[in-house]
């Protein structure tokens, strides 16, 4: 796979993960492994750092990077306390801002996430914000520094896949900054389409943690994030609106 350079980094892997769902946390090593993700989310209102047994951290290995989100934060401003602690913790520069007051239907306040970003970017953070794909306000979070935005296939949890295609398709087309699609991918050929799509790359949690089989199912969305990838640069062949023959259908032995 080519090289995806990133907030300072560069990544073989084009699937990024999270740390949450899981029924156990020794599960982790193993589907990190197995999905040559390198990066892997968690929540840092979630750390117990008293506790080794609790302690996500404990269970990722030392190379993998950690993406802290600030999941919880309802607003700008506990969104960036969030990041500041989890730089203290001694997890990073790099944080996903999450901002949402919505619970039922979890979204992202775009405007509030607007503003922690340029906050946070000014103090060194690279900023990955988790938004609803708006061509205007992606264009905000790129002038508010943000290193990539993270638009939503789909509500987060939901394994719907890429309900907002069209809208992400315009963000790949428009934004300069990397695209990664982030929540509602479901299915490893849901990676594979936002990655066919022109994506940078995909962020998977839940789908991966809650199936009957994690490990393995890591290993899928690795597969489907690297098919997607070479396709996307293969230059696929173009859609069209009648057949069109893959042989001649003139010239057989006999005819004229």
């Amino acid at each position: 796979m080519d090289i995806f350079k990133i907030g300072g980094k560069e990544l073989n892997s084009r699937l990024f993960t999270g740390s949450g769902k899981y029924c156990d946390h020794s599960v982790i090593p193993k589907v990190l492994n197995e999905s040559g993700a390198q990066v892997i989310t968690l929540a840092v209102r979630r750390l117990n750092l008293n506790d080794p047994q609790d302690n996500i951290i404990s269970h990722i290995p030392k190379d993998i990077i950690l993406l802290p989100n600030t999941s919880g934060a309802r607003n700008a401003e506990e969104a960036i306390r969030i990041a500041r602690l989890a730089r203290a913790m001694g997890c990073g520069d790099w944080v996903k801002i999450e901002v949402i007051s919505d619970h039922k239907y979890l979204l992202p306040d775009n405007q509030e996430t607007i503003k922690a970003t340029e906050i946070l970017s000014k103090e060194g953070f690279y900023v990955f914000p988790y938004m609803n794909p708006d061509l205007y306000d992606a264009r905000a979070l790129v002038n508010a520094g943000a290193a990539a935005v993270m638009p939503l296939g789909a509500p987060i949890g939901t394994n719907k896949g890429i309900l907002t295609e069209e809208m992400i398709r315009i963000l790949i087309e428009e934004i300069d900054v990397p695209v990664i699609v982030d929540a509602g991918l479901g299915k490893p050929s849901h990676a594979a389409k936002a990655m066919e799509m022109g994506a940078a790359a995909v962020l998977v949690n839940t789908a991966i943690a809650t199936a009957g089989d994690p490990v393995l199912m890591g290993k899928a969305f690795k597969m489907a994030t690297q098919a997607g990838r070479i396709a996307y640069l293969s230059k696929m062949a173009k859609t069209k609106h009648y057949a069109s023959a893959s042989s001649p259908l003139t010239g057989f032995l006999g005819g004229k």
